[in-house]
C-alpha cells in the first residue's frame, strides 16, 4: 500500500478534538490491551478483541473506532453490521492472519474433509467463514472439551495455542503452522536469567507463546486472564510473558505490585512490542474519527458466513450446544 502524505497537525489539541468528535459522531472508542497507554486511557472500553466487539455491539453508538488490528475491526463489523467501523491504520494487520491466506486454508480443508476446523479468532473474516467454530484463548479449552474424542480436528492459525491445548487435553489435532511474531520473540535463556533474579515471582504467559516459555509459567491464559491473575496473586512481583502494554492496565489496577515484562533474545522487551498494534497513534485516531476513514466494509454473504462460526463459539462457550451437534461435517 502506498504511504499517504503525513498531515501537519501542529497546534491541534488531539485529546480535546478526539473527545469533541466522539460526541459529535456518537462514536465509541475501543482500545485493545496491547495499545500504547495514551490510547488505552482515552478509550471507552479496554479489553480483549472479542470482548470489545461485544461491548460495542451493545451500545447505541453509530460509529466504532477500533484501536487494535484489522481482524479485530472486522469482528466488530461482523457483530455490528449497521454501525460504521473504522480503524486508525488499515495496514495494522496480524502475523497470524498473514500466515493463513484464505485460499490456502480452503485447500487445506478440502484435503481433510473428515476434519472440522477450529480457528483462533486471530484470522481474517474469510478464514472465519471457512471455519466451523471460532475460539478465543479464554474459550478454546471449554469448546474443545465438548467435541467428541473421535472427531478429527484442524486447529489454526496458531500452532502454539493449538499445541498447548493438544498437550493439556490429550487431543491430537492437525495444526496450521502459524505463529504470533510477538510471542515467538521471547527467549527461554533470558527468562530463566530474569527468574533467577526474582525467584519468588511467578510467571504468567499467554498460550500463543512457544512451549519453552509456557512450560515455565505458573499461569497460562488469555490477556484478560493474565490481568485477573495479576490482581489476585498473593505476591508483589509478576513476570509477564505477553505483549508488554498490558502492564499499563496491571499498574493501574494494582499499583502496589511490580510487573516485569519477559525479555526477548536481546535481554529486553523492545522486540516484544507488537509492531502492528503500534501503528495506531493519537494522530491517526483523530484523523479516522474526523473523516470516518479508513472504514471496514464487508459483503453481507461473507459477514453472515463468518458470524456463523462466531455464533457457534458463543453457544459452546455458554454451554448451550450439545455434543450431538458436533459430529462430522
Amino acid at each position: 500500500m502506498t504511504a499517504q502524505p503525513r498531515e501537519n497537525l501542529a497546534g491541534v489539541d488531539l485529546l480535546a478534538e478526539i473527545n469533541r468528535l466522539r460526541k459529535e459522531k456518537n462514536a465509541v472508542i475501543l482500545g485493545h490491551y496491547y495499545q500504547r497507554p495514551e490510547i488505552q486511557d482515552l478509550s471507552d472500553f479496554v479489553g480483549d478483541s472479542l470482548e470489545l466487539s461485544r461491548k460495542a455491539a451493545e451500545t447505541d453508538a453509530d460509529v466504532i473506532v477500533f484501536c487494535g488490528v484489522r481482524f479485530m475491526a472486522e469482528t466488530a463489523k461482523i457483530l455490528s453490521p449497521d454501525k460504521i467501523v473504522v480503524l486508525p491504520d488499515m495496514d495494522a494487520g496480524c502475523s497470524l492472519e498473514d500466515s493463513c491466506p484464505p485460499d490456502r486454508f480452503k485447500a487445506f480443508r478440502e484435503a481433510h474433509p473428515d476434519h472440522i476446523a477450529l480457528s483462533y479468532i486471530n484470522c481474517s473474516a474469510e478464514v472465519k467463514a471457512l471455519s466451523d467454530i471460532i475460539v478465543t484463548s479464554s474459550s478454546a479449552e471449554k469448546i474443545l472439551s465438548q467435541i467428541p474424542k473421535d472427531q478429527k480436528i484442524i486447529f489454526g492459525p496458531d500452532k502454539h495455542l493449538g499445541g498447548y491445548l493438544a498437550r493439556k487435553l490429550g487431543r491430537e489435532m492437525l495444526l496450521w503452522p502459524g505463529v504470533c511474531i510477538v510471542h515467538e520473540a521471547f527467549s527461554e535463556t533470558e527468562l530463566l536469567k530474569l527468574k533467577a533474579e526474582h525467584p519468588d515471582a511467578p510467571i504468567a504467559a499467554h498460550p500463543e507463546c512457544p512451549p519453552f516459555i509456557v512450560d515455565h509459567a505458573d499461569y497460562v491464559g488469555s490477556t484478560s486472564g493474565i490481568l485477573d491473575y495479576a490482581k489476585a496473586m498473593p505476591g508483589d512481583t509478576l513476570i509477564v510473558a505477553t505483549e508488554p502494554h498490558i502492564i499499563h492496565q496491571m499498574q493501574k489496577s494494582v499499583p502496589a505490585k511490580t510487573f516485569i515484562g519477559a525479555p526477548g533474545a536481546d535481554g529486553n522487551c523492545n522486540c516484544n512490542i507488537c509492531p502492528y498494534m503500534a501503528m495506531n497513534t493519537l494522530e491517526k485516531l483523530y484523523i479516522c474519527l474526523r473523516d470516518l476513514s479508513p472504514r471496514i466494509e464487508m459483503e453481507e454473504g461473507l459477514r453472515l458466513a463468518a458470524k456463523k462460526s462466531l455464533d457457534r463459539m458463543l453457544e459452546m462457550a455458554s454451554g448451550t450446544v450439545g455434543k450431538g451437534d458436533l459430529g462430522n461435517r
